[in-house]
C-alpha cells in the first residue's frame, strides 16, 4: 500500500488549457449569481453571455458579475456565433425543455452543462442523453459535490488503495434547508433535490451498489405536502462494502428555540485506514472549506490533516464546468457525462421505490 502523502493538488479539478471559451448561461437565480459566475471568473473562464426567463433579472446579474452580453431569449443567445457551451441553470421541471430547445437550434453548440437532476424520471433523462448523443453535443451534469475538495481528496486516496478495501462509508447531513418555490411541485422533495448529492458521491467513491434499502418521512417544519423530507438510505455492494446516507432536513427544533447542532459529516472505513471529514456548505454565505483527516494502519496512530483555502460554495462549481471544457479540448468524454449520470437518476428512483414500497430494491433492475 502506498505511503505517499496526499498530493497537494488532489482536491482540485483539471482545468482546460484554453480559458476563453464562449460560455452562455441560461438562468439568473441565486446559484448562477453567487456560485457559477464567481467560480468561473476565479478559474479564468468567465461567462460570455446570459439569458433568463426575465430579462431584467439577467441584466441585474450581468451587471453585478461582469457578464458582457445579455440576450432577451435563449434562441437569440444561441444565434451568437461566440457561444460554444451553454450552462443550463433552471429548475428541474424546466430543464428538459431548455435542453431540447438548445439541440433544436440550427446553430449547434459544442457542449451543455446541465444541473442535477438531469430530469425527474429515468425515462426522460435517458431521452435527453440520447438526444445529445445524436446531435454530437457533449453533456456534462453539474454534480458539484464530486468537486467538493474533501470528497475529491478522498477519491484520490481511494484510487490509490491508501485505505485498503472499502468496508463502510457514511454521510450524515443535519441541515435546515430553504426550499425554492419550484420544489413544491415535484414528484420528490429531498430525494431528487438533496439526497441526490450524497447518492452520487457514494457512486463516485464506491461505484454502483447491488441493493438499495430506504426509509423516508415528511419534515415537520416544511408546510407544503411532501413524502420524502427526511431520508435514510443504505446501499449494499457486491464487494461486501456498505454505505449509508442520513439526510435530515429537520435537524431538531433549532428554528423553534432549541440549540442547533447542524453540519455535514462523512466517514470512510477501509481495511487499512480510516478517513473522516466535514462538508462546509451549511455555513454559506460564510466561506467554510471542507475538511479531511485520515490515518492508516502504517501511521502508528497518527492523523494526516491536509487543509486548503477553497470551499464547495462557490469554488467547486468551477470544477464541473472545467470538466466539460477540458473534455472538449482533448476530444474526450466529460468527467461527469450524461450517460453515466443516468445511474445516479436510477439510484434516486430506487430510493423512492424502496421507501414507498417498503422493500429491498435491486439496483440493476432500477437502472434498467
Amino acid at each position: 500500500m502506498p505511503d505517499a502523502p496526499l498530493d497537494p493538488r488532489a482536491h482540485l479539478p483539471e482545468l482546460p488549457e484554453r480559458r476563453d471559451w464562449g460560455i452562455g448561461v441560461v438562468g439568473a437565480g441565486f446559484i448562477v449569481r453567487d456560485c457559477h459566475l464567481p467560480a468561473y471568473r476565479e478559474a479564468g473562464f468567465p461567462a460570455t453571455a446570459i439569458t433568463s426567463r426575465t430579462e431584467a433579472a439577467a441584466r441585474e446579474v450581468a451587471a453585478l458579475r461582469g457578464v458582457p452580453k445579455v440576450f432577451p431569449t435563449l434562441e437569440a443567445m444561441l444565434d451568437d456565433p461566440a457561444i460554444e457551451v451553454v450552462d443550463v441553470a433552471v429548475p428541474p421541471a424546466e430543464q428538459p425543455g431548455v435542453i431540447r430547445r438548445i439541440l433544436a437550434h440550427p446553430r449547434k453548440v459544442r457542449g451543455i452543462l446541465a444541473q442535477k437532476p438531469l430530469a425527474l424520471s429515468l425515462a426522460e433523462a435517458r431521452a435527453l442523453v440520447d438526444a445529445c448523443d445524436a446531435a454530437g453535443v457533449a453533456l456534462q451534469v453539474n454534480h458539484n459535490m464530486r468537486h467538493d475538495h474533501s470528497v475529491r481528496a478522498l477519491k484520490w486516496l481511494l484510487d490509490r488503495g491508501v485505505l485498503g478495501d472499502p468496508v463502510l462509508a457514511t454521510i450524515e447531513m443535519r441541515a435546515i434547508l430553504h426550499w425554492m418555490p419550484w420544489a413544491r411541485d415535484g414528484r420528490s422533495l429531498s430525494t431528487f433535490i438533496m439526497s441526490i448529492h450524497h447518492l452520487d458521491t457514494m457512486r463516485y467513491w464506491l461505484g454502483d451498489p447491488e441493493r438499495v434499502l430506504a426509509s423516508t418521512r415528511p419534515d415537520p417544519r416544511t408546510k407544503f405536502a411532501h413524502a420524502d423530507g427526511i431520508n435514510l438510505t443504505i446501499l449494499e455492494y457486491a464487494s461486501g462494502a456498505r454505505a449509508s446516507c442520513w439526510d435530515d432536513v429537520w435537524a431538531g427544533p433549532a428554528r423553534e428555540g432549541a440549540a442547533a447542532d447542524l453540519g455535514v459529516r462523512w466517514r470512510f472505513e477501509g481495511t487499512e485506514g480510516l478517513a473522516k471529514g466535514t462538508i462546509g456548505w451549511p455555513s454559506w454565505p460564510r466561506r467554510a472549506p471542507s475538511t479531511l483527516d485520515y490515518s492508516t494502519a502504517r501511521d502508528g496512530g497518527a492523523w494526516h490533516r491536509p487543509r486548503w483555502p477553497q470551499a464547495w460554495f462557490p469554488d467547486a462549481f468551477a470544477g464541473t464546468m472545467a470538466g466539460l471544457l477540458a473534455a472538449l479540448e482533448r476530444g474526450g468524454e466529460p468527467d461527469i457525462p450524461g450517460r453515466d449520470n443516468l445511474k445516479t437518476v436510477a439510484l434516486c428512483e430506487a430510493v423512492l421505490a424502496a421507501a414507498t414500497e417498503h422493500r429491498v430494491v435491486s439496483f440493476g433492475d432500477a437502472a434498467g
